[in-house]
Formats: structure tokens, C-alpha cells, sequence
């Protein structure tokens, strides 16, 4: 549930209230029965890292045009590959017989 946070002029407290956004906003103070209004402050929620929000979905290099590319052919993209379980003839569907 969002918290909003609402300043009364007349007794001058800036107070926070967990309301749903469905809910009509607070018409009048807790402490002294003012007039409130309600302000826009920072938001805490903060995004940090690569992501959705950084890279985008749209353009060929699958980051939006944006950022670094990386190479399709890094190791560290890849799983490891295990080893043979086939002896001297492995057998055609073993990821290691590709190799």
C-alpha cells in the first residue's frame, strides 16, 4: 500500500498516511482539525543495475540501442559443456561429439 504525505498550513506538521490509491485523499488534520494538502515527494524506489529499464526490448543488439554489447560467442553465456560419456565413439547427439 502506497504511503502519501500530507501538510497541514495551520499547525505546520508534515505527516505520512499508508492509504490505498483507491482512497480519497485526507481533507483535514489529525492534530489540530486544519485544512491538509497533499505533497509530492521523492519515491524511494529506486532501480539499480542492467534490466529491462536500462536495455529496452526494441532493436536487432536485443539492448534497445543502448549500453554495452556483449559477444554471442562469450564463454561466460555458455554452459559448460560435459564431458563425453561414449567411450572412442561417442555417439551424434552428444553436445561433446560437436565440438
Amino acid at each position: 500500500m502506497p504511503v502519501y504525505e500530507y501538510e497541514c498550513p495551520q499547525c505546520e506538521q508534515i505527516f505520512e498516511v499508508q492509504q490505498k490509491i483507491t482512497d480519497e485523499p485526507l481533507a483535514s488534520c489529525p492534530e489540530c482539525g486544519g485544512a491538509v494538502k497533499k505533497l509530492i515527494s521523492r519515491s524511494s524506489f529506486h532501480l539499480k543495475g542492467g534490466g529491462w529499464y536500462a536495455d529496452g526490448y526494441s532493436g536487432s543488439s536485443g539492448n534497445g540501442g543502448k549500453g554495452k554489447k556483449t559477444p554471442k560467442d562469450s564463454s561466460v553465456d555458455k554452459p559448460a559443456t560435459p564431458p563425453c560419456q561414449g567411450g572412442d565413439s561417442p555417439c551424434k547427439s552428444c553436445p561433446a561429439a560437436s565440438s
